[in-house]
């Protein structure tokens, strides 16, 4: 009989945010599986360890940031392959996501490669970074009727996003915080933005006047911005 694959989001950063189908799957679970970058961090499983026993396999699998399609493919073919393999064997695999399964994650194409396949794979819901930073910054992402728009920073989307009414996420800011904080300050929403910084890891940081920041900020970067009031 074959194993079943389980793409399991483990939160932000904190691992007291992990659900509890997320840790009763770590305990149950003969392997785990986690993407590795290309500096050696791997984040993801960093955060579940706490509840990840010394008996379980261990699989870390390059999942490279590039814009290069054919890199990114290779990836992740190879991930689904050894994951196959281990699937073929009986195993129940986890694979760990930073945030949730469904937002925005790398292991995403590595799920679908897999169920595609034939193989039985699901997807664990885990807190997405936007809700955990919202709720660090005392902040509702969206009140009565207002919608919520997430936005890729990173795909040069901003200045579409921020045209959009009602609340808005803007994802993975980094290297374009300052561009996105002149297109605030043109459109006069600069007093309504906010930044935050590797939630609920090590090192988190928030920044709620934004002409504070004098470089690009890290990768885990999350600017929320409320539609202003009339």
């Amino acid at each position: 009989m074959k194993g079943i694959l389980y793409g399991v989001g483990v939160g932000p950063g904190d691992p007291e945010l992990l659900t509890a189908k997320a840790i009763r799957l770590l305990r149950e679970c003969d392997a785990v599986a986690a993407p590795k970058s290309a500096d050696g961090r791997q984040t993801a499983l960093d955060i579940a360890s706490p509840y990840i026993g010394q008996d379980k396999s261990i699989l870390l699998f390059d999942m490279p940031m590039t814009h290069d399609r054919q890199a990114r493919n290779a990836s992740h073919d190879a991930a689904a392959d050894a994951l196959c393999a281990l699937l073929d064997e009986g195993k129940t695999v986890v694979f760990l996501t930073l945030g949730d399964p469904t937002i925005y994650s790398t292991y995403w194409y590595v799920h679908k490669r897999v169920a595609a396949r034939g193989y039985a794979a699901e997807l664990v819901p885990g807190v997405p970074s936007f809700c955990a930073a919202a709720a660090t910054m005392g902040r509702a992402l969206c009140e009565d009727g207002e919608m919520l728009h997430i936005i890729p920073a990173t795909h040069g989307r901003a200045e579409e996003g921020l045209a959009l009414s009602g609340s808005r996420v803007l994802m993975k800011t980094g290297k374009s915080v300052l561009e996105v904080r002149e297109l605030l300050r043109q459109r006069g929403e600069l007093g309504s933005a906010a930044l935050i910084e590797r939630v609920g890891m090590d090192g988190q940081r928030l920044i709620e006047n934004l002409d504070e920041l004098e470089q690009p900020s890290g990768y885990f970067s999350i600017i929320l911005v409320k539609e202003q009031s009339e």
